[in-house]
């Protein structure tokens, strides 16, 4: 039984077909102007679409499954006709709101009815405006938002930033932050229900990866007096693993570290006598 997954084109795609390569469902071939792509899984096929048209090809039940922004999903309406699996944890972005910088507007309590926003999210614009009882002009732009303030067609723009220097560089600053998104992995009802198993082994593989990105496995030879401390640095997951090694006294001590502590537990455990030390990368976690 196949499952057809959405993949979206553009900055999230580099990214996710790695993610499917990484989880053991690499790219064999593509057809039909090359959006179809095979997989070494006969049973998984990738389509290649664009991010926003992601949710409602999910939906639709056109794909069993599909990768995209949760700012996407939102502004498509379809966040409850589809089931998230997976935060995937890339594609980082937020959505804001932003004003020229000599407009005089420095936070929402300058905002004034009447004003012109433009958007690619209209959705999410309208109803984060209305919430707050401010009445607004929405012009729906397909790109290059940050440029509408300079040539007069929005006073206002809610817009996608990672860094904030795009807008900078159009002389726009962040007047407030609606929401904080990134990339999610998301199934049609239906298909879950019909092709459950082939679905969770989907889920299982991907998530694998993205449980082990970030994280590495430390390896280390500590003297048997020294196990308490060497604990309470390196915790791990569930708690080191240890085993006893052939050298008098010495005990064989691993455990899964997030790589940013890596270089405080490594030298905390050389203070209490750890030797012989190991630091080694890691594909997948399973649960």
């Amino acid at each position: 039984m196949k499952v057809k997954i959405a993949v979206p084109k553009g900055h999230l795609e580099e990214q996710t077909i790695r993610l499917f390569e990484d989880s053991g469902i690499g790219i064999t071939g593509r057809e039909g102007r090359r959006l179809f792509l095979r997989t070494s899984d006969p049973e998984v096929e990738l389509v290649l679409v664009r991010a926003q048209d992601v949710a409602d090809l999910v939906a639709q039940g056109a794909t069993d499954m599909g990768i995209t922004g949760s700012d996407l999903i939102r502004e498509s309406g379809r966040e409850k006709e589809v089931v998230e699996l997976l935060d995937l944890g890339y594609g980082f972005t937020k959505l804001v709101v932003a004003a020229p910088e000599k407009s005089g507007i420095k936070s929402l309590a300058d905002v004034k009815s009447g004003m012109r926003v433009a958007t690619e999210f209209p959705n999410i614009t309208r109803q984060y405006f209305s919430e707050r009882g401010i009445e607004v002009k929405l012009t729906r732009v397909t790109g290059a938002t940050e440029i509408t303030p300079r040539i007069g067609v929005a006073d206002l723009i809610v817009d996608v930033s990672s860094t904030g220097a795009t807008l900078r560089s159009h002389g726009l600053q962040v007047i407030d932050t609606i929401l904080e998104s990134t990339a999610r992995l998301i199934a049609n009802p239906l298909s879950l229900r019909e092709k459950r198993s082939k679905i969770e082994d989907i889920k299982t593989a991907i998530g694998s990866v993205v449980r082990a990105r970030g994280k590495k496995l430390v390896l280390m030879n500590v003297p048997e007096e020294s196990l308490s401390e060497i604990k309470r640095i390196m915790p791990g997951m569930a708690g080191p693993t240890v085993s006893r090694v052939e050298a008098k006294g010495l005990l064989a001590v691993q455990a899964v570290v997030p790589a940013g502590e890596i270089y405080s537990v490594v030298r905390e455990a050389k203070k209490r006598g750890a030797r012989d030390i190991l630091v080694m990368p890691i594909e997948r976690i399973l649960p």
